[in-house]
């Protein structure tokens, strides 16, 4: 996973976001007037707007994209390539297709007039403000604490290819990524006390434990959908 699949913004007729805490702010050379009366770039009402701009532009491509293969064939069992994760107490699964990276957390900074429960606001990726959102709330998960053990936990931020650009979403943990055989996913279906079932597509058993593997097209959908 290589930055060059990190598009900033997907439309390249758009003009550029003006990212000028990276030139003369507190990531640049510090020269900013402004910087005296606000002292951090996330508390000028610039910065605000920048990242105010870069959430309408999610809503000028929405349309999801095409299908590409994920699923190979290995040992006479044919596999797709799964990030595994935790929500609370629920462990999920998604394609890793769909993934740019995994990264690790970041300050997250709150928008006024926030849009949606789902909209956490705007965090930085390499210095380009990125929406950020809950996916506990767009799965309608119950919120939960941290699971009991002595395991070190370590929270991650996942960041999504989206074709209006990258989105992230903070998740308590993530296990790593698994080829999981299509042959044991378990029709949603059948399993009466599935978590997130609208976005679920089936459900596998993976050392001990029980995975909602999730559909990633309907995810991406429900997120652009957030930000409108």
């Amino acid at each position: 996973m290589t930055d060059s699949r990190l598009p900033l913004i997907a439309t390249d007729h758009l003009p550029p976001v003006d990212d000028c805490w990276n030139r003369i702010g507190v990531h640049g050379d510090k020269s900013c007037e402004r910087l005296a009366a606000h002292v951090h770039c996330r508390n000028c009402e610039v910065h605000a707007a920048a990242a105010t701009l870069l959430l309408d532009r999610y809503a000028l491509v929405r349309d999801e994209a095409g299908e590409s293969p994920d699923a190979e064939e290995e040992d006479g069992r044919t596999r797709r390539s799964t990030l595994v994760f935790r929500l609370g107490e629920e462990w999920l699964g998604l394609p890793t297709r769909s993934l740019a990276e995994v990264a690790a957390v970041s300050p997250i900074h709150s928008l006024p007039h926030q849009r949606s429960l789902a909209l956490l606001g705007v965090t930085n990726v390499r210095g380009a403000l990125v929406a950020c959102l809950s996916l506990v709330e767009l799965l309608g998960l119950e919120k939960g604490g941290d699971i009991a053990g002595e395991r070190r936990i370590v929270p991650r931020n996942l960041i999504f290819s989206s074709q209006g650009g990258p989105l992230v979403a903070p998740v308590d943990e993530v296990d790593g990524v698994h080829r999981i055989p299509l042959d044991a996913v378990v029709d949603p279906g059948r399993a009466p006390d599935l978590a997130a079932r609208q976005f679920a597509i089936g459900v596998v058993n993976l050392s001990g434990r029980s995975i909602t593997l999730l559909d990633e097209g309907l995810l991406l959908q429900a997120m652009a959908r957030s930000l409108a």
